[in-house]
């Protein structure tokens, strides 16, 4: 038997939930790229640092995203 969107009712809820979870999936390979990146910066020396301004990131904002690259002022300005 094969999928037959158009005439299955739970068709379109499967395809709907298979675009769902390949988008929470890049999500999560896009974070786990971002905190192995943190990682390095933090071997290096220049985790919590700031890329555009190079003044310190909050620490509140580390918690929240430890990947940040950028502190609050900078990242606003995107």
């Amino acid at each position: 038997m094969f999928s037959d969107d158009e005439h299955d009712p739970e068709g379109s809820t499967a395809s709907m939930d298979q675009v769902r979870d390949t988008a929470l999936l890049a999500t999560v390979r896009r974070t786990v790229v971002e905190l192995e990146a943190a990682r390095e910066r933090l071997a290096e020396g220049t985790y919590g640092t700031c890329e555009r301004c190079g003044r310190p990131i909050a620490p509140a904002r580390l918690e929240a995203r430890p990947e940040a690259r950028t502190c609050v002022a900078c990242a606003s300005r995107r």
